[in-house]
Protein backbone atom coordinates (compact mmCIF):
# COMPACT_ATOMS: atom_id res chain seq x y z
CA UNK A 1 0.00 0.00 0.00
CA UNK A 2 1.75 3.19 -0.74
CA UNK A 3 1.51 6.21 1.94
CA UNK A 4 -0.75 9.44 0.70
CA UNK A 5 1.04 11.19 3.69
CA UNK A 6 3.63 10.48 5.93
CA UNK A 7 5.76 12.02 8.36
CA UNK A 8 8.97 10.78 9.23
CA UNK A 9 10.15 11.18 13.21
CA UNK A 10 14.26 10.26 13.36
CA UNK A 11 16.29 9.95 16.31
CA UNK A 12 19.74 10.69 15.68
CA UNK A 13 21.33 9.58 18.17
CA UNK A 14 20.12 6.26 17.16
CA UNK A 15 20.69 6.37 14.04
CA UNK A 16 24.06 7.48 14.28
CA UNK A 17 24.85 4.76 16.98
CA UNK A 18 23.51 2.26 14.70
CA UNK A 19 24.96 3.05 11.47
CA UNK A 20 28.36 1.26 12.69
CA UNK A 21 26.60 -1.74 12.88
CA UNK A 22 27.03 -2.17 9.11
CA UNK A 23 30.31 -1.06 9.05
CA UNK A 24 33.21 1.42 11.03
CA UNK A 25 33.09 3.11 8.02
CA UNK A 26 29.44 3.56 7.24
CA UNK A 27 27.89 7.25 7.57
CA UNK A 28 24.64 7.71 6.36
CA UNK A 29 23.23 10.08 4.22
CA UNK A 30 19.70 11.06 4.77
CA UNK A 31 19.13 13.04 1.16
CA UNK A 32 19.69 9.58 -0.15
CA UNK A 33 17.77 7.91 2.40
CA UNK A 34 14.99 10.45 2.04
CA UNK A 35 14.79 9.46 -2.08
CA UNK A 36 14.47 6.00 -0.76
CA UNK A 37 11.48 5.82 1.33
CA UNK A 38 10.23 8.76 -0.33
CA UNK A 39 9.56 6.26 -3.58
CA UNK A 40 6.82 4.21 -1.95
CA UNK A 41 4.96 7.73 -0.93
CA UNK A 42 4.58 11.36 -0.25
CA UNK A 43 6.70 12.59 3.05
CA UNK A 44 4.86 15.12 4.23
CA UNK A 45 7.60 16.61 6.55
CA UNK A 46 10.35 15.15 8.61
CA UNK A 47 11.95 15.75 12.01
CA UNK A 48 15.44 15.29 13.46
CA UNK A 49 15.88 15.11 17.23
CA UNK A 50 18.84 14.74 18.96
CA UNK A 51 20.44 15.55 22.23
CA UNK A 52 23.51 17.51 21.60
CA UNK A 53 26.55 18.70 23.87
CA UNK A 54 26.57 22.10 25.30
CA UNK A 55 29.25 23.63 23.02
CA UNK A 56 27.91 22.56 19.52
CA UNK A 57 31.11 22.54 17.20
CA UNK A 58 30.91 24.45 13.43
CA UNK A 59 30.90 20.82 12.48
CA UNK A 60 27.76 20.36 13.84
CA UNK A 61 26.36 23.57 12.97
CA UNK A 62 27.01 22.83 9.53
CA UNK A 63 25.41 19.40 9.68
CA UNK A 64 22.18 20.96 11.11
CA UNK A 65 22.07 23.81 8.15
CA UNK A 66 22.61 21.28 5.53
CA UNK A 67 19.53 18.82 6.92
CA UNK A 68 17.20 21.63 7.09
CA UNK A 69 18.10 22.52 3.50
CA UNK A 70 15.38 21.62 0.63
CA UNK A 71 16.40 19.16 -2.00
CA UNK A 72 18.81 18.66 -4.40
CA UNK A 73 21.24 20.38 -1.65
CA UNK A 74 19.97 18.28 1.23
CA UNK A 75 17.15 16.43 2.50
CA UNK A 76 14.69 19.34 4.21
CA UNK A 77 14.08 17.82 7.49
CA UNK A 78 13.37 20.08 10.66
CA UNK A 79 15.68 19.55 13.28
CA UNK A 80 15.51 20.18 16.91
CA UNK A 81 18.10 19.46 19.45
CA UNK A 82 17.94 19.19 23.36
CA UNK A 83 20.84 19.33 25.70
CA UNK A 84 22.17 17.10 27.17
CA UNK A 85 21.57 15.88 30.58
CA UNK A 86 24.39 15.68 32.92
CA UNK A 87 25.21 14.14 36.17
CA UNK A 88 27.31 13.04 38.54
CA UNK A 89 28.88 8.98 38.25
CA UNK A 90 29.77 8.69 41.82
CA UNK A 91 28.84 4.72 42.40
CA UNK A 92 28.39 2.07 39.47
CA UNK A 93 26.63 -1.19 39.82
CA UNK A 94 28.78 -4.82 39.37
CA UNK A 95 26.77 -7.31 37.94
CA UNK A 96 28.74 -9.89 39.07
CA UNK A 97 29.38 -9.32 42.58
CA UNK A 98 26.01 -7.47 42.61
CA UNK A 99 27.63 -4.21 44.70
CA UNK A 100 27.90 -0.23 43.77
CA UNK A 101 31.08 0.61 43.63
CA UNK A 102 33.17 3.85 43.36
CA UNK A 103 33.72 4.72 39.82
CA UNK A 104 37.23 6.56 39.47
CA UNK A 105 38.90 8.06 36.38
CA UNK A 106 42.29 5.84 36.25
CA UNK A 107 44.16 8.41 34.72
CA UNK A 108 43.69 10.93 37.12
CA UNK A 109 45.61 10.98 40.82
CA UNK A 110 42.87 13.30 42.35
CA UNK A 111 39.36 12.50 43.27
CA UNK A 112 38.06 14.90 40.59
CA UNK A 113 33.86 14.14 39.89
CA UNK A 114 32.83 12.12 36.95
CA UNK A 115 29.71 13.21 35.05
CA UNK A 116 28.02 11.31 32.72
CA UNK A 117 25.83 13.14 29.72
CA UNK A 118 22.46 11.31 28.61
CA UNK A 119 20.19 11.85 26.57
CA UNK A 120 17.24 13.84 27.46
CA UNK A 121 13.86 14.89 26.10
CA UNK A 122 13.84 13.14 22.45
CA UNK A 123 11.69 10.11 23.20
CA UNK A 124 8.91 12.72 24.22
CA UNK A 125 9.60 15.10 21.70
CA UNK A 126 9.05 12.42 19.28
CA UNK A 127 5.60 10.68 20.97
CA UNK A 128 4.55 14.83 21.28
CA UNK A 129 5.05 15.51 17.20
CA UNK A 130 3.40 12.05 16.36
CA UNK A 131 0.26 12.62 18.77
CA UNK A 132 -0.46 16.59 18.05
CA UNK A 133 0.20 16.13 14.38
CA UNK A 134 -1.68 12.97 13.82
CA UNK A 135 -4.67 15.03 11.58
CA UNK A 136 -1.96 15.90 9.27
CA UNK A 137 -0.65 12.12 8.01
CA UNK A 138 -1.68 8.54 7.22
CA UNK A 139 1.81 6.82 7.58
CA UNK A 140 3.83 7.26 10.76
CA UNK A 141 7.36 6.72 9.57
CA UNK A 142 9.76 6.41 12.74
CA UNK A 143 13.70 5.86 12.76
CA UNK A 144 13.92 4.71 16.31
CA UNK A 145 14.08 1.64 17.82
CA UNK A 146 12.96 2.50 21.22
CA UNK A 147 9.98 0.46 23.04
CA UNK A 148 9.21 3.94 25.09
CA UNK A 149 7.48 5.10 21.81
CA UNK A 150 5.07 2.07 22.22
CA UNK A 151 1.96 3.85 24.18
CA UNK A 152 1.85 6.05 21.25
CA UNK A 153 2.18 3.90 18.28
CA UNK A 154 -0.79 1.79 19.86
CA UNK A 155 -2.66 4.80 20.24
CA UNK A 156 -2.03 5.96 16.63
CA UNK A 157 -1.94 2.51 15.11
CA UNK A 158 -5.64 2.15 17.10
CA UNK A 159 -7.02 5.09 14.88
CA UNK A 160 -5.78 3.97 11.26
CA UNK A 161 -2.14 4.89 11.16
CA UNK A 162 0.49 3.07 9.30
CA UNK A 163 3.42 2.07 11.13
CA UNK A 164 6.45 2.27 9.10
CA UNK A 165 9.92 1.62 10.80
CA UNK A 166 13.24 2.91 8.93
CA UNK A 167 16.20 1.16 11.30
CA UNK A 168 19.01 -0.83 11.27
CA UNK A 169 18.67 -4.22 12.19
CA UNK A 170 20.39 -3.55 15.95
CA UNK A 171 18.86 -1.91 18.63
CA UNK A 172 15.07 -1.85 17.64
CA UNK A 173 12.33 -3.43 20.15
CA UNK A 174 10.19 -6.31 18.98
CA UNK A 175 7.69 -4.50 20.36
CA UNK A 176 7.84 -1.79 17.96
CA UNK A 177 9.02 -4.57 15.27
CA UNK A 178 6.24 -6.82 15.14
CA UNK A 179 3.02 -3.42 14.98
CA UNK A 180 5.02 -2.07 11.99
CA UNK A 181 2.94 -2.41 8.55
CA UNK A 182 6.30 -2.50 6.77
CA UNK A 183 10.27 -2.14 7.69
CA UNK A 184 12.83 -0.73 5.77
CA UNK A 185 15.63 -2.47 7.05
CA UNK A 186 18.78 0.45 6.43
CA UNK A 187 21.13 -2.67 6.42
CA UNK A 188 19.50 -3.79 3.35
CA UNK A 189 19.92 -0.58 1.58
CA UNK A 190 23.32 0.47 3.00
CA UNK A 191 24.91 0.64 -0.69
CA UNK A 192 22.27 3.37 -1.78
CA UNK A 193 22.61 5.59 1.31
CA UNK A 194 26.05 5.21 1.92
CA UNK A 195 27.58 8.86 2.21
CA UNK A 196 30.12 9.70 0.37
CA UNK A 197 33.40 10.30 1.64
CA UNK A 198 33.52 14.98 -0.08
CA UNK A 199 29.62 14.77 0.80
CA UNK A 200 27.49 14.92 4.08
Amino acid sequence: MKREKGLWLIDGGYLYKAQSSVSRDFHLDYLKLREQIESDGHIWRAYYLNSVPGNVTPDMESFFRWMQSAPPIGPKIVVRNYAMTRFPMDYGYCEQCGKNVTVKCPDCSSNEKLWKEQQKGVDVGLATLALTLSDQYDSLILSSGDSDLLDAVEYLCGRGKRLELVVFRTGVAPDLQCRADRIYWIDDMSKNVKRNRSGR
